[in-house]
């Protein structure tokens, strides 16, 4: 008997533990737009989540009409992006797009990265727990 008391307190200490813990704060991006108050919206959510939790890591994934947030000349949000991405976030362009729209890796912002596909992209973070957000006001 004390011996099955002994199990279930062990039990429930395990399983309050496991349920007590906050899932890691990944999200993931998803900015298909031009809207340049997206673009600045999408910034100000990422210093946000850094600033609740240093440690989350977050996604921007750019596909459609929306390389202009990460594209030379064209970003209204450029030292911005160059400054989050020596943080734990990563801005993310489809290769896809980019073919699309003729823009080469030249001429995307320092830090920015390419995706074979956007949409895959985000599909897998997903996969791998982030929260997924529709960039959009």
């Amino acid at each position: 008997m004390k011996y099955t008391l002994f199990l279930s307190a062990m039990l429930l200490l395990q399983c309050s533990k496991v349920f007590s813990q906050a899932p890691p704060y990944h999200v993931v991006f998803d900015v298909t737009t031009k809207d340049t108050n997206t673009h600045k919206a999408v910034i100000r959510w990422c210093n946000e989540i850094l600033s609740a939790d240093p440690n989350a890591k977050i996604e921007v994934v750019y596909y459609a009409q929306s390389l202009d947030m990460v594209t030379k000349g064209k970003s209204v949000v450029s030292s911005e992006v160059s400054l989050l991405a020596g943080k734990n976030v990563t801005f993310g362009v489809c290769a896809v797009a980019m073919k699309k729209w003729n823009i080469d890796k030249s001429q995307l912002l320092p830090g920015v990265v390419t995706v074979p596909d956007g949409i895959y992209e985000i599909l897998l973070k997903q996969k791998e727990g982030y929260a997924y957000i529709k960039a959009s006001l």
